[in-house]
């Protein structure tokens, strides 16, 4: 379990009262913990280019979607974040691609495409945008557990759900059928979801507090991902 601190926050003792304004009690197994008990799965969720669809892609997607929207029984929250690309690991892949050329010719175009790339990322902030799904569930919507177990999971929820972990596995199956009807009903417009792991929510609340580094955080490739359970 990862708990979520004034030192993985980003912030020293002196910022230690600004913890009591963050939600997060604690991050296991990839399930956010907020501190009146309830759990959160982030989704992050890749992007398609709505104007290149034809006509008729356009209306099957809209189609889709609504009845998506139709489905649910339960909130969303959607979250989009921009940050300043990291085009580190690009370079250095670029370079690594140099080194490996064995034609004379192409390794010279390899090197000045380095260089444009470089100059080009210089003098211009290229940013990214991040889309995420926060799928939720109370302890109390379950209805399977006694009315003393709702009883006490209502008087004293996190620490029911951080110590018990068979009512942890419990509600955290609960959850993950949420997050398989919403990524079962957005895979059909076209959208690929995959489930952010403790360490990668970690980092998304780390660049969320700390605006200044977000330039620091690398980029998940989404698209060769699928839904992942720790």
């Amino acid at each position: 379990m990862e708990n979520l601190s004034e030192k993985n926050l980003g912030r020293d003792t002196k910022g230690l009262s600004t913890l009591k304004y963050v939600d997060v009690e604690s991050i296991k197994d990839g399930i956010i913990i907020l501190k009146n008990g309830s759990l959160r799965s982030v989704l992050m969720v890749s992007s398609i280019n709505f104007d290149l669809k034809s006509t008729d892609e356009q209306d099957a997607i809209i189609a889709q979607y609504q009845n998506f929207l139709n489905s649910l029984d339960f909130p969303l929250q959607i979250v989009v974040t921009s940050r300043k690309l990291n085009i580190r690991p690009y370079l250095e892949m670029i370079k690594e691609r140099e080194k490996q050329q064995t034609n004379e010719m192409l390794r010279m175009h390899t090197i000045e495409y380095q260089e444009f790339i470089t100059k080009l990322t210089s003098v211009t902030n290229i940013m990214s945008k991040f889309f995420y799904i926060v799928v939720p569930f109370a302890p109390v919507e379950s209805k399977k557990s006694g009315f003393f177990n709702r009883l006490s999971s209502t008087l004293a929820p996190k620490q029911q759900i951080i110590e018990n972990r068979e009512l942890f596995e419990t509600y955290k199956n609960q959850l993950w059928q949420r997050v398989d009807h919403v990524s079962a009903g957005l895979s059909g417009t076209g959208l690929k979801l995959t489930a952010l792991t403790t360490d990668e929510i970690i980092e998304l609340l780390y660049n969320s507090y700390n605006p200044s580094t977000m330039t620091n955080a690398i980029i998940k490739d989404i698209e060769g991902t699928e839904i992942q359970r720790i």
